[in-house]
């Protein structure tokens, strides 16, 4: 049943990752994760939950892994390791923009496992010396480029750009995608600026709540790379349906075990 229903998602290419547990009676159980969806059990309960949740979250950056937990599920111990195997690509990042804060945030972008684009419509700014750690760096009008992107319930889009005459076709399309985070820098006036705008141009305020603005958890960043922080921090607490708190504030347990469709 797991290899007949693997192989039907491989077919339709959809994100799926399968855990083995290598360790102890139950060695070579399997356990097949789908955003939604769990087959098979690698021998407890609890163990199944923290696996899978761990297995969404490499499934959300394509990535495989060993991970070690308590027999029953446990976040610290090593009496159970599982190997995680995603079948998934990357997930894409878009950064509009190739300001200094693209640079940072092009790099923490890549070591969440995006694959990071960054989009400007300026050729004297949209140059790989400026964002090395971009997999692509593309000269074009953003919402054009984006018109033509792959965008999908993983995708995170991050506006940089600041500027109205890029901003609000930007954002008229980006309301429409199913990505998972839509981000746009500027202050709470330039914000409201844009959502009058978008208002004007026909956007509905369920639309213009999509958006995240100011962009990132409110840590007091100030530098380009404090800032990008607080954007993967944001895009995190997204995914994983959480406020972005203080932990030590929070009933809810350190390690999401949600089981919903990651960024």
């Amino acid at each position: 049943m797991i290899f007949e229903r693997l192989a039907a998602a491989l077919r339709d290419a959809q994100p799926v990752a399968l855990v083995t547990r290598l360790d102890g009676e139950r060695i070579g159980a399997k356990l097949l994760v789908f955003a939604h969806e769990v087959l098979g059990t690698l021998g407890d309960p609890r163990l199944d939950d923290a696996a899978a949740g761990e297995a969404r979250a490499r499934l959300a950056v394509g990535e495989n892994a060993i991970r070690a937990f308590g027999e029953e599920g446990e976040p610290i111990g090593d009496a159970v390791r599982v190997f995680i195997c995603s079948y998934a690509p990357k997930p894409d990042m878009y950064i509009f923009g190739a300001i200094d804060f693209s640079r940072a945030m092009a790099h923490v972008g890549k070591t969440l496992g995006y694959r990071v684009t960054v989009v400007d419509a300026r050729p004297l700014f949209a140059t790989r010396a400026r964002v090395p750690d971009a997999d692509d760096v593309i000269v074009a009008w953003p919402d054009e480029f984006l018109a033509g992107a792959r965008v999908d319930e993983r995708s995170a889009l991050i506006v940089l750009t600041h500027d109205v005459k890029f901003d609000v076709p930007l954002l008229q399309l980006a309301v429409r995608t199913p990505a998972a985070y839509i981000g746009a820098m500027g202050s709470r006036k330039t914000h409201a600026n844009r959502i009058a705008a978008l208002r004007e141009a026909g956007v509905g305020d369920d639309d213009i709540a999509r958006i995240f603005a100011p962009v990132g958890l409110d840590i007091g960043a100030r530098t380009p790379e404090e800032t990008a922080v607080s954007i993967a921090a944001e895009i995190i607490a997204v995914r994983e349906g959480r406020a972005g708190g203080h932990l030590t504030n929070s009933p809810l347990p350190i390690h999401s075990t949600r089981s919903v469709a990651p960024v």
